[in-house]
């Protein structure tokens, strides 16, 4: 079998068009049906149904294109591996959200003691969707971001684990008065909504708020979406309307001498962990030796 046919057929599925497969292939549409026919006729199965105007993936193929993604994962990572093993700069590659770049990345990175803090990293910081692409695609190793048991981590639990590292809290903040009031407050009326500096679904932390706050309690008036809790910590700052964000990333603002203040009451508030996630299948050497160090710097943290 042509492993070539495993990234045809997968391009098939993702596009349902022949044309467009074979563009995204970057071989001629004959020759793209052709690879597919071989590929049927070394399985022995139809993997598409071409008998109406849209084509579908069968059974079959379903069933073969799970394997193929599965094999394709495997490939990769041992790519991956294999060259790490053969430089001797091999790297530590963490996928992060933004706000934990920032935040809290490299403080933890050098509170983990120098073995840890020398080891030679690279940091790609991105929204919640990409950071968990990344990771199931095996372009990295590990993946920091914030999680919440009631909201959804799209890695497959049978092949990803976790480990806690630090808690946070979400925090509806909004820009303060002369009397150190929020000018915004929770939860608002129906006749006067709450100006809303929202996460967007790219946004880990707006999945984990989605599930967690009390909505029918609330009125909302969405002003400003996006997936940069940077980006909503600026525009609370300016005034625009409440923005729930990380302690972590709040803290400064919330000193007397700050200019934001907590907008609600404490059931407003939405506790979250720090994890570190990382592939169940193992790693390399260098990846594990990591990996033990911050599941032992876990254990002797204080609960």
């Amino acid at each position: 079998m042509d492993t070539a046919w495993l990234l045809d057929l997968r391009a098939l599925a993702d596009t349902l068009n022949f044309s467009r497969a074979a563009e995204m292939r970057n071989i001629t549409q004959p020759a793209f049906g052709r690879r597919i026919k071989a590929f049927e006729d070394w399985s022995g199965s139809v993997l598409v149904d071409r008998s109406t105007h849209r084509i579908r993936i069968t059974p079959a193929g379903e069933i073969m294109l799970d394997a193929a993604n599965d094999i394709l994962q495997r490939i990769e990572r041992a790519v991956q591996d294999l060259s790490q093993e053969r430089s001797a700069t091999a790297t530590l590659t963490f996928a992060a959200t933004h706000a934990l770049s920032f935040t809290f990345f490299p403080g933890w990175v050098q509170s983990l003691g120098s073995s840890a803090a020398t080891v030679p990293i690279r940091l790609l910081s991105d929204n919640m969707n990409e950071c968990e692409k990344m990771m199931a695609e095996g372009r990295a190793q590990f993946l920091l971001c914030h999680f919440h048991p009631n909201s959804e981590i799209r890695l497959h639990e049978a092949d990803f684990k976790y480990v806690e590292l630090a808690s946070d809290v979400l925090l509806p903040v909004a820009q303060k008065n002369k009397q150190g009031a929020p000018i915004h407050r929770l939860p608002g009326t129906l006749a006067d909504p709450v100006a809303h500096i929202s996460f967007d679904e790219k946004s880990g932390m707006g999945r984990i708020l989605a599930a967690n706050l009390p909505h029918a309690e609330l009125h909302l008036a969405r002003v400003f979406t996006s997936h940069l809790a940077m980006v909503l910590k600026a525009l609370a700052l300016e005034g625009k309307g409440v923005a729930w964000i990380p302690r972590s990333l709040a803290n400064s603002e919330l000193e007397p001498e700050g200019k934001l203040a907590i907008a609600g009451e404490e059931k407003w508030m939405v506790p979250v962990k720090i994890v570190l996630i990382r592939p169940r299948s193992r790693m390399t050497e260098l990846a594990e030796r990591f990996w033990n160090t911050v599941e032992s710097a876990a254990k002797r943290k204080p609960a």
